[in-house]
């Protein structure tokens, strides 16, 4: 077990499942790397809370949206929304604004 645990959202899994597999490996491998050892380069905070997975393949970025899920005081989580293939070097609002919706939803659903 790593210093976090990740779940990974519908979204996210339908996002991974659909990319090269060799691309769904590397991301893969470098968010059990981050869990390991909380590696800045692999897991990056973006704004308000959320964050992402990063990985590189042949030359595409892809991208793995995450919040943090503290609420249990034994686990800790990270929940995983959705994915992207980075097309600028800033994540667009609208990606931001759907990881946002998509922790708001959760966050309500535990209630």
């Amino acid at each position: 077990m790593g210093i976090f645990e990740i779940e990974f959202l519908p979204e996210a899994l339908e996002y991974l499942n659909e990319i090269p597999i060799k691309a769904k490996d590397k991301i893969l491998f470098n968010m059990a790397m981050a869990k390991s050892r909380k590696d800045p380069k692999l897991f990056k905070p973006l704004i308000d809370g959320i964050w992402y997975f990063r990985a590189q393949h042949f030359g595409i970025h892809y991208r793995i949206f995450a919040f943090w899920d503290k609420t249990n005081k034994i686990d800790t989580l990270v929940i995983a929304t959705h994915g992207i293939i980075k097309k600028s070097d800033k994540p667009e609002k609208s990606e931001i604004l759907k990881a946002k919706a998509i922790r708001d939803k959760y966050f309500e659903s535990k209630k």
